[in-house]
């Protein structure tokens, strides 16, 4: 509770007025609360609270348009940028709507006048899940002429992917194809991002404003809405602002002769407040390796005390170094920029041929570029080159009903030796080798509402999470435990060998004898002449997968994007035509109608 909170006279409402409130709320997560919040506000400002009836509007108040501001997010950021600006378009007097474009009728935009679309693009260019059908729908013949609407769009990706803010891109292009008005250029995000989108949303509410502001109601209920929007971020850990929690374990739990390091990680978030659910990510800050870090000194002939300005912060360069900047993820825009600084011109004939970049990034990290090109540069040359560390996000292992003020990790050891020394992950080599049991940590939880278990604990689950996408589902048997679930639940893992890659083979095992876990599938690919994998498991088990769907089962996938979740999204539909008797644009259909009811939901990377 808040103080303001304590400051309330409990009078002022009776014990009904107070359990009819508590009813309302009971299940709103905290941004709905934030815009209930909000709403309420603004009845109050209108002075319509105390006649028990909304006050009917005036004309002007009615034919004010509002803006849709739409979401697109496969792990939240997208989500947070759009309700973000529309505080900003808010308390400019602007009539906005937050929506998801899973919640979204496509056809309705034929009706809307002003449109802001935050999206955000993940794998080979692909859409995120909620953005699915939308995405499709514009790039389809159904789509109508859109000549009344104005539009904007927020594209976030990351340069270190090919297909770099590409499902932006498609909205801004089909947008404008179906003769929609782009109001302001298209922004294109990076990992780092926040400068940026709010000098872009200044200038699109300079723009909006003139014909879409009404100071009659919009801009007081945004006081409100802002009001607790401030007191909700200031009351919990953000990426922004994490939180410093202790390393409690690292454990390594595949077998001495396993191709892979996994490891289990254990947090302590004593003291945090914080609360997370099954299905949600945990961001993790982490230090460079020194290794690395006098590797990138040495070879621009700098010291590490060489003073140099971030943000207008001052410090010396081996901070800025091991604790600010990005060392290890490497991207086309570092080596445009180093060879800027440098002049190198071998560098500049690399950046000259796309595909040879994209090849020669992939076998290196940005120290792996510095050590091959050495130039003599300033610090902040160096430093201007570099962009801003970024957390990683992880898919937590656990529950908190399980673990109380615990977080669990399955972190797969990104560990190799290349060009004559060793190679780490920044965050995994971090939290692997770097990292002593007690030492310091940042972290933040990342809601993913995309990624739920079922609200009746009587759904049945279907979980398909090979190498380290067991994590959620860990934390989806600790929950469903600890709520004494009905439901049936099904997982398929899958990794290299049965001795050495059974990942928490006893807690599984456990479940399977007490029933909380109806039925395991597992696909160890090495362990055979012919390799088989999880979408292998799948179709030999079709007809009863597909019964389990046609019964209300969920469908969950975790892992990686490129090709497992490929290849199982595949497989699913080879049994949904097979064993549902249904054409193959039927049967895609079949899937659509899965997620968007939110019963086939992705967390892949």
């Amino acid at each position: 509770m808040s103080s303001q909170q304590d400051k309330v006279p409990l009078s002022l409402l009776s014990e009904a007025q107070l359990s009819h409130i508590n009813s309302a709320v009971t299940g709103l997560n905290k941004d709905q609360l934030v815009w209930a919040s909000g709403y309420l506000a603004g009845i109050a400002q209108a002075g319509v609270a105390s006649a028990g009836a909304p006050q009917v509007q005036s004309q002007t108040q009615r034919q004010q348009p509002t803006l849709i501001i739409m979401y697109g997010s496969q792990t939240g950021n997208a989500k947070h940028s759009a309700i973000a600006y529309a505080e900003s378009a808010k308390a400019k007097g602007i009539s906005t709507n937050v929506v998801s474009m899973a919640d979204y009728k496509p056809r309705k935009v034929k009706d809307e006048t002003h449109l802001v679309v935050f999206v955000s693009t993940h794998g080979e260019g692909d859409a995120p899940d909620d953005a699915v059908e939308f995405h499709e729908f514009l790039a389809s013949k159904k789509v109508p002429k859109l000549a009344n609407l104005k539009y904007a769009v927020v594209a976030l990706g990351d340069t270190s992917y090919e297909y770099f803010c590409q499902t932006g891109k498609d909205f801004d292009e089909r947008l404008k194809k179906a003769g929609a008005q782009p109001l302001i250029e298209r922004l294109d995000c990076d990992v780092e991002f926040e400068a940026e989108l709010s000098a872009w949303s200044q200038k699109l509410n300079e723009i909006l404003g003139c014909e879409m502001a009404n100071d009659q109601g919009a801009a007081a209920q945004s006081i409100g809405v802002s009001a607790v929007a401030q007191a909700v971020s200031t009351a919990k850990w953000t990426k922004q602002n994490p939180f410093v929690a202790s390393l409690s374990e690292s454990l390594k739990i595949t077998g001495r002769d396993s191709i892979k390091d996994i490891r289990h990680v254990e947090i302590s978030l004593e003291d945090s407040g914080i609360n997370y659910q099954p299905g949600d990510a945990l961001g993790v800050y982490f230090i460079n390796s020194p290794s690395i870090v006098d590797s990138m000194i040495k070879h621009t002939s700098n010291h590490p005390e060489d003073e140099v300005n971030i943000n207008d912060d001052k410090m010396p360069l081996s901070k800025a170094l091991s604790e600010k900047l990005e060392l290890t993820l490497s991207y086309p825009g570092f080596v445009k920029a180093y060879q800027q600084a440098s002049q190198s011109k071998e560098l500049a004939s690399i950046l000259n041929d796309k595909a040879g970049l994209r090849a020669f990034l992939e076998e290196r990290q940005i120290v792996d570029v510095v050590v091959q090109f050495p130039a003599d540069i300033s610090a902040q040359a160096l430093v201007d080159a570099l962009r801003p560390l970024t957390p990683r996000l992880y898919s937590i292992a656990s529950s908190q009903a399980e673990v109380d003020d615990e977080v669990h990790l399955t972190v797969a050891h990104v560990d190799y030796e290349a060009f004559g020394f060793r190679h780490q992950g920044g965050a995994s080599g971090f939290l692997c080798t770097h990292l002593e049991q007690g030492g310091e940590i940042k972290v933040y939880a990342e809601s993913n509402d995309n990624f739920r278990l079922p609200s009746d604990n009587n759904t049945p689950i279907i979980m398909v999470g090979p190498g380290t996408g067991i994590a959620p589902f860990r934390a989806f048997m600790q929950e469903r435990e600890a709520q004494e679930a009905p439901g049936n639940n099904w997982l398929f893992f899958g990794n290299p060998s049965f001795t050495q890659d059974f990942l928490y083979q006893t807690e599984w095992q456990g479940y399977l004898k007490s029933g909380l876990l109806s039925k395991i599938s597992l696909a160890f690919s090495r362990d055979q002449a012919n390799k088989i994998y999880v979408q292998d498991r799948m179709l030999e088990n079709g007809a009863e997968l597909f019964e389990w769907l046609e019964s209300g089962a969920h469908f969950y996938v975790c892992g990686d994007a490129m090709r497992m979740a490929k290849d199982v999204e595949s497989a699913l539909l080879q049994i949904i035509e097979k064993h549902g008797k249904k054409a193959p644009e039927d049967a895609k259909k079949y899937l659509l109608e899965l997620r968007k009811a939110k019963r086939y939901q992705k967390d892949v990377y």
